[in-house]
């Protein structure tokens, strides 16, 4: 008996090493003992390889998206790498116009990570999947050796169901559409980079990390209408709306004044030499709806917590060549081009 002993885990001084990994044991009492203490629910408690999950409504379509989560530093201000891998695949299917239901995480460790650390992730992770009203039902934990990894990565996928007639996709955008924006843009990837290279400003720069299958729940319920939907995260505002006019075959013009920026994000990307255009961020939304709509949508936007900086940005334009141009603050124009490059590694 005394063989078969195993401590619990110390979460205050312990780490991790290979034997989390190796499929024993060990492993079983780190997924015991964190993870599905942390996730439990009727799925995951079952112990099985996979989730049995109930059936959809009738006329109901799976949605499915995968995210994986490699940020640096994993933890930041507003956020960390945990929340983040909730809300980054709660957002993918959402936009899709799906009621986001379920979750699977998939772990890489590497060796002599704080169990500590590890903890506060998977309790962030339950933190916000209860939030978003989602449940982490299946996963996979894996350990690399020390120096072959930077800690922890995360892979979430996500399944959600779409109600009948929906469709929301980057190719239903028409000249003449109205361009919105849920709030500030660039708030993630300046927190990120304020806190890698130690900027400090009067005011601290937050993540928004979030998750907005509440906000979009809410906005389609008052505009139907909905062309498009997406969240600006890699490449930030300006690489989403050039996927998109490639998508649909139009053009955009963007009005430079109107597009919301914090005032640190601002001085933090001129300090840097950035583009906030360019920056990624993990709560803000972007909306393309009919112009009769727009009024309708951003009152909805509005009038949830985390749209009420939204704002019409621009229109939908005719052109073949799929470009997204700005009007600037001196009423010219310039183009806003596809990223080019890494602007900010890490972020997400």
């Amino acid at each position: 008996m005394q063989d078969n002993y195993v401590r619990p885990l110390d979460f205050k001084r312990g780490r991790v090493d290979l034997s989390h990994g190796a499929g024993g044991r060990v492993s079983a009492q780190l997924v015991r003992e964190l993870f599905a203490h942390h996730f439990t629910n009727p799925a995951l408690d079952a112990g099985d390889d996979g989730a049995v999950l109930p059936a959809l409504a009738p006329g109901e379509r799976l949605v499915m998206a995968t995210d994986a989560h490699v940020v640096s530093p994993l933890f930041f201000p507003g956020g960390d790498i945990g929340c983040l891998s909730v809300h980054g695949t709660v957002n993918d299917v959402a936009v899709m116009g799906a009621r986001p239901l379920y979750l699977a995480a998939s772990f890489i460790l590497e060796e002599g990570f704080a169990l500590a650390d590890l903890k506060r992730i998977v309790e962030s992770m339950a933190r916000a999947a209860r939030e978003a009203g989602v449940a982490i039902v299946t996963g996979d934990t894996k350990v690399v050796e020390q120096g072959k990894g930077d800690g922890v990565f995360i892979t979430t996928t996500g399944v959600g169901a779409l109600p009948p007639g929906r469709s929301l996709s980057g190719a239903n955008a028409r000249a003449g559409d109205a361009i919105l924006v849920s709030g500030a843009i660039g708030d993630h990837g300046m927190a990120i980079m304020a806190q890698r290279e130690s900027l400090a400003f009067d005011s601290e720069i937050v993540s928004d990390t979030a998750a907005l299958n509440g906000l979009i729940a809410d906005l389609l319920a008052a505009v139907p209408a909905v062309r498009v939907l997406r969240d600006p995260t890699r490449g930030g505002l300006a690489t989403t709306l050039n996927e998109i006019a490639a998508q649909s075959g139009v053009g955009m013009l963007l009005e430079e004044k109107a597009i919301p920026v914090r005032e640190q994000v601002d001085a933090a990307c001129e300090l840097l030499g950035l583009d906030p255009l360019y920056v990624a961020n993990e709560g803000k939304l972007v909306v393309i709806v009919p112009p009769e709509s727009a009024e309708v949508a951003l009152a909805a936007l509005r009038d949830h917590p985390l749209g009420r900086e939204a704002a019409r940005i621009g229109e939908v334009t005719t052109d073949p060549n799929c470009f997204v141009q700005i009007r600037t603050g001196f009423g010219g124009k310039r183009m806003v081009d596809w990223l080019s490059g890494e602007q900010l590694p890490r972020i997400c």
